[in-house]
Protein backbone atom coordinates (compact mmCIF):
# COMPACT_ATOMS: atom_id res chain seq x y z
CA UNK A 1 0.00 0.00 0.00
CA UNK A 2 1.36 3.71 -1.22
CA UNK A 3 0.49 5.60 1.52
CA UNK A 4 2.95 7.96 -0.33
CA UNK A 5 -0.49 8.91 -1.86
CA UNK A 6 -1.62 10.44 1.48
CA UNK A 7 0.22 13.27 1.15
CA UNK A 8 -2.24 16.43 1.39
CA UNK A 9 -1.31 17.79 -1.67
CA UNK A 10 -1.13 14.87 -3.90
CA UNK A 11 -4.88 14.03 -2.37
CA UNK A 12 -5.75 17.72 -3.54
CA UNK A 13 -4.47 16.91 -7.02
CA UNK A 14 -6.38 13.69 -7.45
CA UNK A 15 -9.43 15.15 -6.13
CA UNK A 16 -9.03 18.32 -8.85
CA UNK A 17 -8.55 16.13 -11.82
CA UNK A 18 -11.50 14.11 -11.00
CA UNK A 19 -13.49 13.11 -14.51
CA UNK A 20 -10.06 14.08 -16.37
CA UNK A 21 -8.95 12.70 -19.60
CA UNK A 22 -6.34 9.64 -18.37
CA UNK A 23 -4.19 9.61 -21.70
CA UNK A 24 -3.98 13.61 -21.18
CA UNK A 25 -2.94 13.37 -18.03
CA UNK A 26 -0.47 10.47 -18.85
CA UNK A 27 1.57 13.16 -21.23
CA UNK A 28 1.96 15.71 -18.38
CA UNK A 29 4.97 15.81 -16.54
CA UNK A 30 5.34 14.22 -12.54
CA UNK A 31 4.23 17.55 -10.25
CA UNK A 32 5.40 14.76 -7.64
CA UNK A 33 8.54 13.22 -8.97
CA UNK A 34 8.78 11.31 -5.52
CA UNK A 35 5.71 9.96 -5.84
CA UNK A 36 5.17 6.84 -8.75
CA UNK A 37 3.09 8.60 -11.47
CA UNK A 38 1.17 5.42 -12.60
CA UNK A 39 -0.24 5.25 -9.37
CA UNK A 40 -0.83 9.05 -9.03
CA UNK A 41 -3.02 8.50 -12.16
CA UNK A 42 -4.63 5.42 -10.90
CA UNK A 43 -5.99 7.07 -7.81
CA UNK A 44 -7.63 9.47 -10.22
CA UNK A 45 -9.36 7.18 -12.57
CA UNK A 46 -10.33 4.75 -9.77
CA UNK A 47 -12.04 7.56 -7.99
CA UNK A 48 -13.48 9.16 -10.87
CA UNK A 49 -15.23 5.79 -11.58
CA UNK A 50 -16.35 5.59 -8.00
CA UNK A 51 -17.62 9.00 -7.93
CA UNK A 52 -21.66 8.03 -8.71
CA UNK A 53 -21.11 3.61 -8.14
CA UNK A 54 -19.28 4.43 -4.71
CA UNK A 55 -20.44 7.48 -2.95
CA UNK A 56 -19.64 6.93 0.30
CA UNK A 57 -16.20 6.41 -0.33
CA UNK A 58 -16.09 9.24 -3.31
CA UNK A 59 -17.00 11.49 -0.28
CA UNK A 60 -14.55 10.07 2.53
CA UNK A 61 -11.27 11.98 2.69
CA UNK A 62 -8.08 9.63 2.14
CA UNK A 63 -9.48 6.78 0.87
CA UNK A 64 -6.84 4.61 -1.05
CA UNK A 65 -8.46 3.25 -4.12
CA UNK A 66 -6.91 -0.19 -5.67
CA UNK A 67 -6.77 -0.28 -9.47
CA UNK A 68 -9.52 1.22 -11.32
CA UNK A 69 -10.78 -2.59 -13.07
CA UNK A 70 -11.28 -3.60 -9.18
CA UNK A 71 -13.30 -0.82 -8.97
CA UNK A 72 -15.43 -1.26 -12.20
CA UNK A 73 -16.11 -4.98 -10.89
CA UNK A 74 -16.66 -4.59 -7.22
CA UNK A 75 -20.41 -4.26 -6.45
CA UNK A 76 -21.95 -0.56 -6.42
CA UNK A 77 -23.20 0.54 -2.95
CA UNK A 78 -27.09 0.39 -4.45
CA UNK A 79 -26.92 -3.43 -5.27
CA UNK A 80 -24.60 -3.86 -1.86
CA UNK A 81 -27.75 -2.24 -0.10
CA UNK A 82 -30.07 -4.33 -1.13
CA UNK A 83 -28.30 -7.74 -0.98
CA UNK A 84 -27.37 -6.56 3.27
CA UNK A 85 -31.53 -6.97 2.72
CA UNK A 86 -31.03 -10.40 2.31
CA UNK A 87 -29.00 -11.24 5.50
CA UNK A 88 -29.58 -11.22 9.16
CA UNK A 89 -27.98 -12.52 12.37
CA UNK A 90 -24.63 -12.61 14.57
CA UNK A 91 -22.10 -13.51 11.70
CA UNK A 92 -21.00 -13.59 8.15
CA UNK A 93 -17.98 -14.53 6.36
CA UNK A 94 -16.75 -13.06 3.00
CA UNK A 95 -14.91 -15.39 1.27
CA UNK A 96 -13.95 -13.13 -1.81
CA UNK A 97 -13.72 -9.86 0.03
CA UNK A 98 -12.49 -7.47 -2.59
CA UNK A 99 -12.67 -4.35 -2.08
CA UNK A 100 -14.85 -4.61 0.32
CA UNK A 101 -18.29 -2.57 -0.37
CA UNK A 102 -20.51 -5.56 -0.13
CA UNK A 103 -19.02 -5.67 3.63
CA UNK A 104 -19.29 -2.91 4.74
CA UNK A 105 -22.96 -2.77 4.37
CA UNK A 106 -23.37 -6.38 5.60
CA UNK A 107 -21.44 -4.55 8.55
CA UNK A 108 -25.15 -2.27 8.82
CA UNK A 109 -26.95 -5.42 9.62
CA UNK A 110 -24.47 -8.04 10.68
CA UNK A 111 -22.86 -8.22 14.17
CA UNK A 112 -19.55 -9.41 13.08
CA UNK A 113 -18.47 -9.60 9.48
CA UNK A 114 -15.21 -11.34 7.90
CA UNK A 115 -13.40 -10.15 5.21
CA UNK A 116 -11.16 -12.92 3.58
CA UNK A 117 -8.82 -11.20 0.57
CA UNK A 118 -5.91 -13.35 -1.01
CA UNK A 119 -4.25 -10.47 -2.27
CA UNK A 120 -2.44 -8.85 0.28
CA UNK A 121 -1.79 -5.47 -1.00
CA UNK A 122 -5.70 -5.17 -1.76
CA UNK A 123 -6.29 -6.59 1.94
CA UNK A 124 -4.13 -3.83 3.40
CA UNK A 125 -6.02 -0.93 1.84
CA UNK A 126 -9.59 -2.51 2.43
CA UNK A 127 -8.14 -2.96 6.09
CA UNK A 128 -7.00 0.60 6.20
CA UNK A 129 -10.27 1.71 4.64
CA UNK A 130 -12.17 0.16 7.01
CA UNK A 131 -10.83 2.57 9.49
CA UNK A 132 -11.23 5.82 8.10
CA UNK A 133 -14.64 4.91 7.75
CA UNK A 134 -15.44 4.00 10.85
CA UNK A 135 -16.42 0.45 10.58
CA UNK A 136 -14.91 -1.06 13.69
CA UNK A 137 -17.42 -5.04 13.08
CA UNK A 138 -15.06 -6.21 9.90
CA UNK A 139 -12.39 -8.33 10.56
CA UNK A 140 -9.62 -8.42 7.44
CA UNK A 141 -8.24 -12.27 6.95
CA UNK A 142 -5.56 -12.32 4.76
CA UNK A 143 -5.32 -15.27 2.67
CA UNK A 144 -7.06 -18.03 0.90
CA UNK A 145 -10.73 -18.27 2.29
CA UNK A 146 -11.19 -22.33 1.72
CA UNK A 147 -8.00 -22.74 3.93
CA UNK A 148 -9.39 -20.48 6.65
CA UNK A 149 -12.58 -21.86 6.48
CA UNK A 150 -10.80 -25.62 6.92
CA UNK A 151 -9.38 -24.32 10.14
CA UNK A 152 -12.06 -22.78 11.76
CA UNK A 153 -14.38 -24.29 14.23
CA UNK A 154 -16.75 -21.53 13.92
CA UNK A 155 -20.00 -22.05 12.00
CA UNK A 156 -21.45 -18.79 10.53
CA UNK A 157 -24.77 -17.68 9.86
CA UNK A 158 -24.47 -16.50 6.12
CA UNK A 159 -21.54 -17.70 3.86
CA UNK A 160 -21.16 -14.55 1.29
CA UNK A 161 -19.15 -15.43 -2.32
CA UNK A 162 -18.77 -13.72 -5.00
CA UNK A 163 -16.37 -15.51 -7.41
CA UNK A 164 -13.92 -14.58 -10.11
CA UNK A 165 -13.48 -15.99 -13.71
CA UNK A 166 -10.54 -17.94 -14.60
CA UNK A 167 -8.67 -15.70 -16.72
CA UNK A 168 -8.11 -18.87 -19.07
CA UNK A 169 -12.03 -19.36 -19.50
CA UNK A 170 -12.48 -15.95 -22.12
CA UNK A 171 -14.40 -16.68 -24.85
CA UNK A 172 -15.98 -19.59 -23.54
CA UNK A 173 -19.39 -20.43 -21.96
CA UNK A 174 -19.50 -19.10 -17.97
CA UNK A 175 -20.15 -22.04 -15.61
CA UNK A 176 -19.45 -21.47 -11.63
CA UNK A 177 -17.02 -24.60 -12.13
CA UNK A 178 -15.10 -22.33 -14.30
CA UNK A 179 -14.55 -19.24 -11.50
CA UNK A 180 -12.47 -19.29 -8.47
CA UNK A 181 -13.34 -20.84 -5.95
CA UNK A 182 -14.75 -23.66 -7.85
CA UNK A 183 -18.40 -23.12 -5.22
CA UNK A 184 -20.08 -26.28 -7.17
CA UNK A 185 -17.45 -28.19 -6.06
CA UNK A 186 -17.00 -27.00 -2.69
CA UNK A 187 -20.62 -26.59 -1.91
CA UNK A 188 -20.88 -29.02 0.34
CA UNK A 189 -18.03 -28.32 2.47
CA UNK A 190 -19.37 -24.86 2.95
CA UNK A 191 -22.77 -26.19 3.99
CA UNK A 192 -20.87 -27.37 6.91
CA UNK A 193 -19.93 -24.25 7.78
CA UNK A 194 -22.93 -22.16 7.21
CA UNK A 195 -26.75 -22.75 6.44
CA UNK A 196 -26.99 -20.09 4.28
CA UNK A 197 -25.29 -19.30 0.90
CA UNK A 198 -25.52 -16.17 -0.87
CA UNK A 199 -23.60 -16.38 -4.05
CA UNK A 200 -22.91 -13.09 -6.73
CA UNK A 201 -22.72 -13.84 -10.51
CA UNK A 202 -22.46 -11.68 -13.70
CA UNK A 203 -25.71 -11.24 -15.40
CA UNK A 204 -24.01 -13.10 -18.48
CA UNK A 205 -24.27 -16.57 -16.25
CA UNK A 206 -27.63 -18.20 -17.69
CA UNK A 207 -30.07 -19.64 -15.01
CA UNK A 208 -30.66 -22.53 -16.25
CA UNK A 209 -27.02 -23.22 -16.43
CA UNK A 210 -26.30 -21.68 -12.73
CA UNK A 211 -29.53 -24.20 -11.43
CA UNK A 212 -27.69 -27.36 -12.86
CA UNK A 213 -24.28 -26.62 -11.26
CA UNK A 214 -25.92 -25.56 -7.64
CA UNK A 215 -28.17 -27.57 -5.22
CA UNK A 216 -30.64 -26.15 -2.21
CA UNK A 217 -31.41 -22.71 -4.34
CA UNK A 218 -33.82 -20.93 -2.47
CA UNK A 219 -34.47 -17.98 -5.02
CA UNK A 220 -32.39 -15.80 -7.44
CA UNK A 221 -32.66 -12.14 -7.38
CA UNK A 222 -31.94 -10.42 -10.13
CA UNK A 223 -30.65 -7.17 -9.57
CA UNK A 224 -30.66 -4.22 -12.40
CA UNK A 225 -29.81 -0.34 -11.59
CA UNK A 226 -31.32 1.98 -14.15
CA UNK A 227 -32.32 -1.05 -16.36
CA UNK A 228 -28.86 -2.59 -16.36
CA UNK A 229 -29.04 -5.90 -14.94
CA UNK A 230 -25.51 -5.78 -13.10
CA UNK A 231 -25.64 -8.85 -11.24
CA UNK A 232 -27.55 -12.53 -10.12
CA UNK A 233 -27.91 -13.12 -6.32
CA UNK A 234 -28.55 -16.94 -5.35
CA UNK A 235 -29.80 -17.43 -2.07
CA UNK A 236 -29.42 -20.91 -1.30
CA UNK A 237 -30.57 -23.01 2.12
CA UNK A 238 -29.43 -26.26 3.26
CA UNK A 239 -31.47 -28.87 2.36
CA UNK A 240 -33.72 -26.57 0.62
CA UNK A 241 -36.32 -28.71 -2.24
CA UNK A 242 -39.27 -26.65 -2.55
CA UNK A 243 -39.99 -24.26 -5.36
CA UNK A 244 -37.44 -21.89 -6.07
CA UNK A 245 -38.49 -18.09 -6.45
CA UNK A 246 -37.01 -15.71 -8.76
CA UNK A 247 -37.18 -12.17 -7.67
CA UNK A 248 -36.47 -9.03 -10.25
CA UNK A 249 -35.17 -5.50 -9.09
CA UNK A 250 -34.89 -2.69 -11.09
CA UNK A 251 -33.19 -0.20 -8.83
CA UNK A 252 -33.44 3.82 -9.91
CA UNK A 253 -33.30 7.31 -8.33
CA UNK A 254 -36.90 7.73 -8.67
CA UNK A 255 -37.92 4.26 -7.35
CA UNK A 256 -37.34 0.48 -6.89
CA UNK A 257 -39.50 -2.03 -9.04
CA UNK A 258 -39.73 -5.56 -7.90
CA UNK A 259 -41.62 -8.49 -9.08
CA UNK A 260 -41.35 -12.34 -8.20
CA UNK A 261 -42.61 -15.36 -9.60
CA UNK A 262 -42.04 -19.05 -8.67
CA UNK A 263 -39.73 -20.88 -11.12
CA UNK A 264 -41.14 -23.70 -13.09
CA UNK A 265 -44.84 -23.05 -12.12
CA UNK A 266 -47.27 -25.03 -14.68
CA UNK A 267 -50.43 -21.99 -13.74
CA UNK A 268 -49.40 -19.58 -16.26
CA UNK A 269 -50.50 -19.36 -20.00
CA UNK A 270 -50.68 -15.86 -21.68
CA UNK A 271 -53.54 -14.16 -22.86
CA UNK A 272 -52.68 -12.73 -26.95
CA UNK A 273 -54.59 -9.69 -28.49
CA UNK A 274 -53.56 -6.99 -31.43
CA UNK A 275 -52.20 -4.10 -29.96
CA UNK A 276 -54.20 -1.94 -27.76
CA UNK A 277 -54.42 1.55 -26.01
CA UNK A 278 -51.01 1.57 -24.72
CA UNK A 279 -47.94 -0.86 -24.91
CA UNK A 280 -45.63 -1.61 -21.73
CA UNK A 281 -41.89 -2.88 -21.93
CA UNK A 282 -40.63 -4.73 -19.13
CA UNK A 283 -37.52 -3.34 -17.52
CA UNK A 284 -34.37 -5.87 -18.27
CA UNK A 285 -34.30 -7.35 -14.72
CA UNK A 286 -38.04 -9.18 -15.76
CA UNK A 287 -36.19 -9.75 -19.53
CA UNK A 288 -33.14 -11.60 -17.66
CA UNK A 289 -35.92 -13.72 -15.75
CA UNK A 290 -37.74 -15.41 -18.54
CA UNK A 291 -40.85 -14.83 -16.52
CA UNK A 292 -42.70 -14.17 -20.03
CA UNK A 293 -46.35 -15.05 -19.27
CA UNK A 294 -46.06 -14.36 -15.43
CA UNK A 295 -45.94 -11.12 -16.15
CA UNK A 296 -48.46 -10.51 -18.08
CA UNK A 297 -50.98 -12.74 -15.77
CA UNK A 298 -50.01 -10.93 -12.30
CA UNK A 299 -50.80 -7.65 -14.42
CA UNK A 300 -53.92 -8.62 -16.36
CA UNK A 301 -52.30 -7.43 -19.75
CA UNK A 302 -52.35 -9.04 -23.12
CA UNK A 303 -49.11 -10.31 -25.32
CA UNK A 304 -48.58 -9.60 -28.25
CA UNK A 305 -47.10 -12.12 -29.58
CA UNK A 306 -45.45 -15.35 -27.96
CA UNK A 307 -41.48 -14.28 -29.12
CA UNK A 308 -42.67 -10.21 -28.70
CA UNK A 309 -42.51 -10.05 -25.27
CA UNK A 310 -44.52 -6.94 -25.06
CA UNK A 311 -48.20 -6.41 -23.62
CA UNK A 312 -50.83 -4.34 -23.86
CA UNK A 313 -54.11 -3.11 -22.21
CA UNK A 314 -56.85 -0.42 -23.04
CA UNK A 315 -56.45 1.28 -19.42
CA UNK A 316 -52.99 2.32 -18.11
CA UNK A 317 -51.66 0.58 -15.26
CA UNK A 318 -48.48 0.99 -13.05
CA UNK A 319 -45.97 -1.34 -14.53
CA UNK A 320 -42.03 -2.13 -13.66
CA UNK A 321 -40.83 -1.42 -16.80
CA UNK A 322 -41.50 1.25 -20.11
CA UNK A 323 -45.05 2.59 -20.86
CA UNK A 324 -46.33 4.18 -24.31
CA UNK A 325 -49.60 4.99 -25.67
CA UNK A 326 -50.23 4.04 -28.59
CA UNK A 327 -50.83 6.52 -31.72
CA UNK A 328 -50.65 4.17 -34.87
CA UNK A 329 -49.95 0.16 -35.27
CA UNK A 330 -49.25 0.31 -39.04
CA UNK A 331 -48.48 -2.71 -41.40
CA UNK A 332 -44.86 -3.02 -41.97
CA UNK A 333 -45.50 -2.24 -46.08
CA UNK A 334 -43.46 -0.39 -48.17
CA UNK A 335 -46.81 2.41 -48.79
CA UNK A 336 -47.04 2.23 -44.80
CA UNK A 337 -43.96 3.16 -44.29
CA UNK A 338 -43.80 5.90 -46.83
CA UNK A 339 -46.25 7.26 -45.24
CA UNK A 340 -45.68 7.40 -41.51
CA UNK A 341 -42.29 6.84 -41.32
CA UNK A 342 -39.75 7.20 -44.48
CA UNK A 343 -37.16 10.37 -43.92
CA UNK A 344 -38.76 10.88 -40.09
CA UNK A 345 -36.86 11.28 -36.94
CA UNK A 346 -37.87 8.13 -34.01
CA UNK A 347 -36.48 5.91 -31.37
CA UNK A 348 -36.59 2.43 -32.70
CA UNK A 349 -36.59 -1.22 -30.94
CA UNK A 350 -37.13 -4.20 -32.03
CA UNK A 351 -38.57 -6.75 -30.82
CA UNK A 352 -38.87 -10.82 -32.96
CA UNK A 353 -38.35 -8.54 -35.82
CA UNK A 354 -36.49 -9.92 -39.12
CA UNK A 355 -34.64 -6.46 -39.43
CA UNK A 356 -32.16 -4.54 -37.10
CA UNK A 357 -32.36 -1.34 -35.82
CA UNK A 358 -29.49 -0.22 -38.28
CA UNK A 359 -30.92 -2.24 -41.08
CA UNK A 360 -34.11 -0.24 -40.27
CA UNK A 361 -32.76 2.96 -39.90
CA UNK A 362 -30.82 2.84 -43.17
CA UNK A 363 -33.51 1.05 -45.41
CA UNK A 364 -36.14 3.90 -44.63
CA UNK A 365 -33.55 7.01 -43.84
CA UNK A 366 -34.76 7.27 -40.31
CA UNK A 367 -32.69 9.61 -37.80
CA UNK A 368 -32.36 8.64 -34.41
CA UNK A 369 -34.19 10.58 -31.41
CA UNK A 370 -37.32 12.89 -31.16
CA UNK A 371 -40.85 12.34 -29.50
CA UNK A 372 -42.16 9.03 -31.61
CA UNK A 373 -40.63 5.56 -30.12
CA UNK A 374 -41.13 3.24 -32.91
CA UNK A 375 -41.84 -0.57 -32.32
CA UNK A 376 -40.77 -3.05 -34.85
CA UNK A 377 -42.78 -6.11 -34.01
CA UNK A 378 -44.48 -8.97 -34.51
CA UNK A 379 -48.49 -9.87 -33.93
CA UNK A 380 -50.38 -12.42 -32.59
CA UNK A 381 -51.64 -13.06 -36.32
CA UNK A 382 -47.52 -13.43 -37.38
CA UNK A 383 -47.68 -10.40 -39.40
CA UNK A 384 -44.78 -7.88 -39.21
CA UNK A 385 -46.21 -4.47 -37.33
CA UNK A 386 -44.98 -1.21 -36.07
CA UNK A 387 -46.57 0.60 -33.08
CA UNK A 388 -45.69 4.44 -33.68
CA UNK A 389 -46.38 5.47 -29.67
CA UNK A 390 -45.37 8.17 -26.91
CA UNK A 391 -43.95 7.23 -23.80
CA UNK A 392 -45.54 7.99 -20.68
CA UNK A 393 -43.45 6.49 -18.38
Amino acid sequence: MNKSLLHPEIQKFITANIGADSSKLALQKNPFPDVNWIAILNQIAAKTKAKDKLPTFFKTENIIYPSKISVEQTSSEKTALYKASLVSGDTLIDLTGGFGVDDLYFSKVIKNVIHCEIDAELSNIVKRNFIILGIRNIQCELGDSTTYLDKTQSKFDWIYIDPSRRNNTKGKVFMLKDCLPNVPELLPFYFTKSDNILIKTAPILDISAGLLELSNVKCIHIVAVDNEVKELIWELSKGFIDTKTIKTINITNEKTEEFSFELNSNNHFSNYSLPKKYLYEPNSAIMKSGGFDEIGIQYQLDKLHQHSHLYTSEEKIDFPGRIFEVQDAISYTKSEMKSFLENKKANITTRNFPDSVEEIRKKWKIKDGGNSYCFFTTDMNNHKIVLICTKIK
